[in-house]
């Protein structure tokens, strides 16, 4: 039955707005680890953007959608767009979970100074059973500190870390968001769908 077992990347991430660098790091990640899809999931309520103004979950999530057409191999979710409250991970993963039981195994793909914060996170030894994840390590990282923090991880949490090589991709959201502020281009740092979808609906402009 192993050999039946789907293996399904999650991406989730604020997406204000999504932009080539996310779209490349899950493409790279999804053919090295021969993922059969891979998941974006908008954030809803971000706990830990509370004190920052985050464009409406709806535009996020149109974008993730405009920018993941022409992919098979890439899915849009609603699941924390559409939940009320905080959008915490070990809910999301609690109900892919139970989604997915028995069809397929869950990689959180993460950068990998986010494995710095996994242990402020709600419930994370709930979180390190109930999926594994992928690290995106970047050129330039600290690769020895990288590979002991997923050592001690692994040895005290029992938490499952793969490691993964990205290419130096210098593209942020928030330079996305000063650039339409300025009137500047934002030409092939962000899929040209998403592009019109920002200058149709007047986004980052205040």
């Amino acid at each position: 039955m192993e050999e039946n077992i789907k293996r399904i990347g999650i991406l989730g991430g604020t997406f204000d707005p999504i932009h080539n660098g996310h779209l490349i790091m899950a493409e790279m990640i999804r053919g090295t680890f021969e993922l059969d899809k891979v998941l974006f999931i908008p954030s809803g309520n971000p706990p830990h953007k509370k004190q920052q103004m985050v464009t409406d979950a709806q535009h996020r999530y149109n974008m993730v959608c405009e920018a993941l057409k022409g992919n098979p191999y890439f899915e849009e979710s609603r699941i924390e767009v559409d939940r009320e409250g905080y959008t915490y991970t070990i809910d999301t993963l609690s109900v892919l979970n139970e989604q997915y039981r028995g069809i397929a195994t869950l990689y959180y793909i993460i950068g990998a100074d986010v494995l710095y914060d996994l242990l402020t996170w709600k419930d994370y030894e709930k979180v390190f059973k109930t999926c594994k994840f992928i690290a995106a390590l970047r050129p330039g990282a600290d690769r020895e500190g990288f590979r002991e923090r997923i050592r001690y991880l692994e040895a005290t949490f029992s938490a499952s870390i793969l490691e993964a090589e990205m290419p130096l991709i210098e593209i942020s959201a928030t330079m996305i968001r000063d650039r339409v502020k300025e009137g500047k281009s934002i030409r092939y740092l962000v899929p040209d769908a998403v592009e019109s979808y920002i200058k149709k609906e007047g986004l980052y402009l205040k």
